[in-house]
């Protein structure tokens, strides 16, 4: 550009200037400085401002610390915060490094419960030389306690998570109320890497199972189609792993930060998916490859081969030590095999996941009472250690009069009976006291068992629980009531009605409270709201408990017990 093109306020750039230019500045000590009062403009409705955080809203999942590229989050422990692992609550809040944020809001999108938005804040003044002002907590008051208004939210639009589980196929009730054929069908690969996509792996199930399995790492290595790393993850806290993928209760599922705002991710589903999919010889095969290079020199002799038995006997045996599982019935598995029904939890997947364990090395014995075929006092001097897993085999009673007739009977024992194909008397009425997934099972046990001799279904349930407190799985009462089980809540039994011996219907009373103000059992009855259920059998299934007299006395009075338990 030549001289002549230059307008008088263009800036040469080439220009060296003068020496004597710095000193230009002096004039300006004489001046009168001006102040402009900071007024920001009102940000755009949708303005990606500093962070707020709904604390009653935040469960403290992580999930905007593991979905931030730039490392901004940190989560901090908040002691007044609630803290809840079983319901899915941590006391973490994230803090925001703002020296990192780039405010691209996939915190704000990916957030489970819509606790985090982004403000239309933009000016943050600290007066603290102390303070790291660029490292805060956001709290629902906003950085200085105004309210500039919420900007970037989570809305239908932007909500970046599935609410909707893939539907699970089940038999219908017409197909499924005469035989005892499994019900549920199962995921196929579409289906389980759709449901696996929407984790978020922020490890609220694993906090809350019992066993702290691996579900964000499984679940993940579904979504890959890593079978086998899916397989290894589930195997490394468990290896019911068949069994727990059909019958457990699911407490993950329960603290899934998915749940919080739709439904919960399939977390049991997946995992029976990844053991089906894989296939049983395959999965013999990986397990294989983490037992133990040598023993131990241990012994350990272990009573009862139900899932805490087998499962501990799986752990030591990998651990290199000698285990021999001791089992007085016939065949190994306990409650799984003698309480649950097969349309829930078929013998031969049950069967799969016991092969595994005995692939580890165990040895089960069945067929062998302890006190009877062979003394605690034997196992005690030929073992290292010698651990107890009796389980609850017997049944809990009422006590309510009536309730010693033969007619009157337990849950687990019918339950025993049908499972090992002895012959049962089916009566056209039968009432079951109890509103666990153990009155479920045998309502509905019996339930098939009247369709195929009768052709048709007579079975009431009384639970002294209402339904919004529920014992039972709700798809197990919603199972029930499609296959013709009545289900009666609020409930509770006084008499076991017997006419000749015989009996003839069950007296109940409607249920006003269940426990008192410290939380205690002391249920408290209406007497002027009376029904008598007529029936020919009467089914308690209120509990069960362990069989002391299988421990001897001098053993049992060397445990500690706590109302009833070890």
């Amino acid at each position: 550009m030549s001289d002549s093109q230059k307008k008088p306020n263009d800036i040469d750039y080439h220009s060296n200037g003068s020496l004597l230019n710095p000193l230009k500045s002096i004039s300006f000590f004489a001046r009168k400085p001006v102040t402009e009062p900071l007024e920001p403009r009102i940000a755009a409705e949708r303005y990606r401002g500093f962070h707020v955080n709904d604390w009653e809203k935040c469960i403290g999942c992580s999930t905007c610390q593991k979905v931030c590229d730039n490392a901004a989050i940190t989560m901090i422990r908040v002691p007044s915060q609630k803290e809840d692992p079983l319901n899915g609550v941590r006391n973490l809040r994230p803090a925001i490094d703002y020296g990192r944020c780039c405010w691209c809001a996939l915190c704000v999108d990916l957030c489970p419960t819509g606790s985090i938005s982004l403000s239309r804040e933009y000016v943050h003044t600290c007066y603290d030389e102390q303070l790291d002002s660029y490292f805060l907590l956001p709290d629902p008051n906003g950085m200085h306690n105004q309210d500039y208004g919420l900007g970037w939210q989570k809305t239908d639009e932007n909500d970046m998570i599935d609410h909707n589980r893939q539907i699970m196929s089940e038999i219908s009730p017409q197909s499924r109320s005469d035989n005892f054929d499994e019900i549920v069908v199962g995921y196929d690969k579409q289906q389980a890497i759709i449901e696996a996509s929407r984790c978020v792996q922020c490890g609220m199930c694993h906090d809350a199972c019992p066993t702290h399995m691996h579900a964000p790492e499984y679940i993940r290595a579904i979504w890959q189609d890593d079978l086998e790393e899916a397989v290894r993850q589930i195997y490394r806290t468990n290896p019911f792993s068949h069994t727990c993928g059909r019958v457990c209760t699911h407490r993950c599922e329960t603290a899934c930060s998915i749940g919080k705002r739709g439904e919960p991710v399939a977390i049991r589903w997946l995992k029976r998916y990844a053991m089906d999919a894989l296939g049983d010889e395959q999965v013999r095969k990986l397990v294989a490859e983490d037992h133990a290079d040598a023993s131990t020199g241990n012994s350990i002799a272990i009573i009862g081969s139900g899932p805490a038995g087998l499962t501990a006997a799986f752990d030591l045996a990998k651990a290199g030590h000698k285990v021999t599982v001791y089992e007085g019935l016939n065949k190994p598995g306990g409650m799984p095999r003698y309480g649950i029904p097969y349309y829930r939890l078929p013998a031969d997947r049950l069967d799969a996941d016991i092969d595994v364990i005995k692939d580890a090395g165990v040895e089960i014995i069945c067929n062998s009472w302890i006190g009877k075929d062979i003394t605690l006092d034997k196992l005690q001097k030929d073992n290292d250690a010698v651990l107890l897993s009796l389980g609850l085999q017997l049944g809990r009673s009422t006590r309510i009069p009536g309730a010693d007739n033969k007619h009157v009977l337990k849950a687990v024992d019918l339950l025993n009976q049908i499972a090992n194909g002895e012959k049962v008397k089916i009566p056209e009425s039968a009432v079951i006291i109890g509103g666990g997934n153990v009155a479920m099972d045998i309502a509905r046990s019996l339930a098939r068992l009247q369709k195929q001799k009768f052709g048709n279904v007579n079975i009431t349930v009384t639970a002294m629980e209402s339904f919004d407190h529920f014992l039972a799985d709700p798809e197990e009462v919603r199972e029930a009531q499609e296959e013709g089980v009545v289900i009666l809540p609020s409930r509770g039994p006084q008499e076991c009605l017997v006419e000749k011996k015989k009996v003839v219907g069950l007296k109940t009373w409607a249920v006003l409270s269940i426990f008192d103000d410290k939380g205690r059992f002391a249920p408290h009855f209406d007497e002027n709201d009376e029904l008598c259920h007529d029936c020919e059998m009467i089914v308690e299934a209120i509990g069960q408990m362990t069989d002391v007299d299988l421990l001897g006395e001098k053993l049992t009075e060397q445990l500690e017990w706590q109302r009833g338990r070890l």
